[in-house]
């Protein structure tokens, strides 16, 4: 954990910002709560339309990803931009949105993909392994500006799958923390477990990355052609 750094301020309001382990990640704290519990991801600028706040954030250039957690928001950028340029953008975004009084969610129905809690109908060890998801793991993670939440337990092999997200997303200590860290934890309080894995992207989260991959292409082609005419 590094020290913090100071941020924007306005009308009373003061916001930190905070390094994450991605490099292209940053937290930012606008000193309030921001999730009312567990956390939400936004991976792409169509996802974000259920969040005015989101959308807003997407709207700055150069922002690929926000992650909302209990009172941070993380800012995920393309390599191609700098924090300096991008901060002073992100803080007047987060300003707006907290004096303006809007709600962070416009459509609370897909606050449900967020929620990882214990359900009645979960056995055994897929409760035990979200506990210790809950009480050990989660905490430690959200300190870096991300989550990870459970996807599945697969009991005939032992595997569990779970979801990265915020900076913990395309970390490159990512693959370090998931095998060497929560899957070591896992196996040694619950002998059902034998592996964890990254959890594949979802429907969404491939068209989106569909749609990027389409535009990369449009984008490239004008400049295939005047290298050609050249």
């Amino acid at each position: 954990m590094q020290p913090w750094q100071q941020g924007g301020q306005r009308r009373g309001m003061f916001i930190q910002t905070q390094p994450t382990p991605n490099p292209q990640s940053l937290m930012f704290l606008p000193g309030r709560q921001v999730m009312e519990s567990g956390s939400f991801e936004f991976s792409s600028a169509r996802a974000a339309m259920v969040s005015p706040l989101a959308k807003k954030l997407f709207m700055i250039d150069g922002v690929t990803g926000v992650f909302f957690g209990s009172d941070f928001v993380t800012i995920t950028k393309n390599d191609d931009y700098n924090w300096p340029v991008l901060k002073p953008d992100v803080f007047a975004a987060l300003m707006d949105h907290f004096s303006s009084g809007e709600p962070l969610f416009t459509d609370k129905d897909s606050l449900a993909a967020s929620d990882t809690a214990i359900h009645e109908d979960d056995d055994e060890v897929v409760a035990m392994i979200k506990e210790l998801l809950e009480t050990r793991i989660r905490p430690a993670v959200q300190e870096d500006g991300g989550d990870i939440v459970f996807r599945g337990f697969d009991a005939d092999s032992g595997t569990v799958s779970l979801k990265m997200m915020g900076a913990c997303s395309g970390c490159p200590s990512s693959s370090v923390t998931l095998k060497s860290g929560i899957e070591n934890m896992l196996m040694h309080y619950i002998p059902e477990v034998k592996q964890v894995v990254e959890a594949p992207p979802d429907e969404g989260e491939e068209e989106a990355l569909k749609a990027f991959e389409q535009l990369e292409q449009q984008l490239g082609e004008p400049q295939q052609q005047q290298q050609q005419q050249r």
